[in-house]
């Protein structure tokens, strides 16, 4: 096991910069002049100003050179400054990746609370009308997009009913109670739809396990149906809802961009269209960097934890 986890760790590092170097090419790849997006806001520079602006950005080197020293940097954990308030990247992350991390993880939860429950209900009344109502719920939730419940949440909950504020941020520190009510909506948005893939496997899985041969042997017996149901089917049903959890990190950070966006959560993703839009690279690859980073290690948390739930699962040999 500390074999396959040094292993993955070197993977990550890896993973994260031959991500953050497909980044980089095709950034400085993309057409259109970087200083003059990166500047729009002084706007009418002269050729020689542009000129003197990309020698003072190192823009005038060869793409090798910027390339090298970029990568040299961030072995040395620099990820550089940016090209419009020249601050560090490092601290612009720290500002912004913090917020939308709060705001996944308060969407995981949502989505566990509401969708193992639910799977879990639907298992035990199988074909019949409760489960048939809880997979055209969950079925609804997956096809309908985070911009199309953000907004109808916004709507109901912040405009019609006034029982939320409709959009903002505040940090906790500032306000807590305020922070959280601003975090209930966006949260709901992306958990809802967490919660409808959670809830679907963890039907599928209960089904599955529930008709197991040891299953079957703790009911024989005579062990109570609740202690069958929790101590060996729903252990054994989790697994594969954990990998999904693993995969469906991905598709949540994903989510935050339009969520974030609806709500002016000010995220990373965020931080990510601003640079974007001004051609900010360093900004955008240090961003993609760190998500690189964080993706694989909870993956790797994911990998773990299924252990802890079946320890017939061993990594690490061969």
């Amino acid at each position: 096991m500390q074999t396959y986890v040094i292993r993955r760790l070197v993977l990550t590092l890896f993973l994260a910069v031959a991500t953050g170097s497909v980044v980089f090419f095709a950034m400085h790849l993309a057409p259109g002049d970087v200083v003059q997006a990166a500047m729009g806001e002084a706007g009418g520079l002269t050729p020689e100003q542009v000129a003197i602006k990309r020698a003072a950005l190192g823009l005038d080197r060869p793409l090798l050179v910027q390339y090298r020293d970029w990568l040299s940097g961030v072995v040395r954990g620099n990820l550089g400054v940016s090209f419009v308030n020249n601050r560090p990247i490092g601290h612009e992350v720290a500002i912004y990746f913090p917020r939308t991390l709060e705001l996944m993880f308060a969407a995981l939860v949502i989505g566990l609370l509401l969708g193992i429950p639910a799977g879990v209900y639907g298992a035990v009344h199988q074909d019949r009308w409760p489960d048939l109502l809880l997979t055209a719920a969950s079925l609804t939730a997956v096809s309908i997009p985070n911009f199309v419940l953000g907004t109808l949440l916004l709507l109901l909950f912040g405009l019609r009913l006034g029982w939320l504020p409709v959009s903002g941020f505040v940090a906790f520190a500032d306000n807590p109670w305020l922070h959280l009510r601003l975090l209930v909506l966006p949260a709901i948005t992306l958990g809802l739809v967490e919660a409808a893939g959670i809830a679907r496997m963890s039907r599928s899985s209960m089904i599955e396990v529930k008709f197991s041969d040891y299953v079957r042997t703790a009911r024989s017996k005579g062990l109570p149906e609740q202690l069958v149901l929790f101590r060996h089917t729903l252990k054994n049903a989790l697994v594969p809802v954990v990998t999904l959890m693993g995969v469906q990190i991905g598709r949540l950070m994903g989510g935050t961009v339009i969520v974030e966006f609806v709500f002016t959560w000010p995220g990373v993703s965020t931080l990510l269209i601003m640079a974007t839009l001004r051609r900010d690279y360093p900004i955008i690859q240090g961003v993609v960097f760190v998500v690189a980073i964080v993706f694989v290690l909870i993956n790797l948390f994911v990998d773990l934890l299924n252990v802890y739930l079946d320890p017939r699962i061993r990594y690490g040999r061969g």
